[in-house]
């Protein structure tokens, strides 16, 4: 296997609640792809998102993430393995009661950083790949939602992930906003990070291209946008 495939997933069977959620699953994809996962709510997708970092597990076949074997990495690795994949979540999960900077700062002291002016020039680097630097003092209630997701992208960015996944991003967005985010998730990936980004939104999927597959009928499947 190439060292630039960061996922590989060959056969994969994935439960969810005693019964199989997606089956047959075989997906590789490369360092710098965007790959949109498409599909109805309760087709797959989000187990599919989580089953990369390990947060469900699958019953059957293959998986590789980022050189770890799903099948036999040890507890004490997944944190490990978490580290080099960004999350970026529909519903923003910022912490309500601190500062942009403090949510940030949060992640990176989580994660291990100490030196205090590496974490503080982080921080800006972060901020300033998201055009949020201006921001950074300002408590989360007072962001806009669009706002609030440029700082979830931030976050992700903070360890410069290898992989950034990204479950319904523009969900609670008006639609130039979804397009400024998926702009941004597309120039991320532009640098070399690679995205998966699920979404029931096909007119994104039209105006940003990428690589799609369809989460339908217990299936994930090539989709090509017609």
């Amino acid at each position: 296997m190439e060292n630039q495939l960061l996922i590989y997933y060959k056969d994969i069977e994935l439960p969810r609640n005693d019964s199989v959620i997606l089956r047959d699953v075989s997906l590789e994809m490369k360092k710098g792809e965007f790959l949109y996962i498409i599909g109805k709510v309760g087709s797959g997708k989000s187990t599919l998102l989580k089953s990369f970092y390990c947060d469900t597990t699958f019953s059957s076949g293959e998986g590789i993430i980022l050189g770890y074997d799903l099948q036999k990495i040890k507890r004490k690795e997944i944190p490990m393995l978490r580290r080099k994949i960004g999350i970026v979540f529909q519903d923003f999960q910022l912490l309500t009661d601190r500062s942009v900077e403090k949510n940030l700062l949060f992640v990176l002291k989580a994660t291990g950083w100490k030196d205090k002016a590496l974490i503080s020039f982080r921080i800006k680097e972060v901020l300033e790949q998201v055009n949020m630097l201006s921001k950074i003092q300002k408590m989360p209630h007072e962001l806009s939602g669009g706002e609030q997701q440029r700082i979830v992208i931030a976050r992700a960015l903070l360890n410069s992930p290898e992989l950034i996944l990204a479950d319904e991003p523009t969900g609670n967005l008006d639609p130039e906003t979804s397009y400024q985010i998926v702009q941004l998730l597309h120039d991320i990936c532009d640098t070399g990070t690679a995205v998966v980004m699920t979404t029931h939104n096909y007119q994104l999927v039209q105006s940003f291209p990428g690589k799609v597959k369809k989460c339908e009928d217990g299936l994930l499947t090539d989709f090509e946008l017609l």
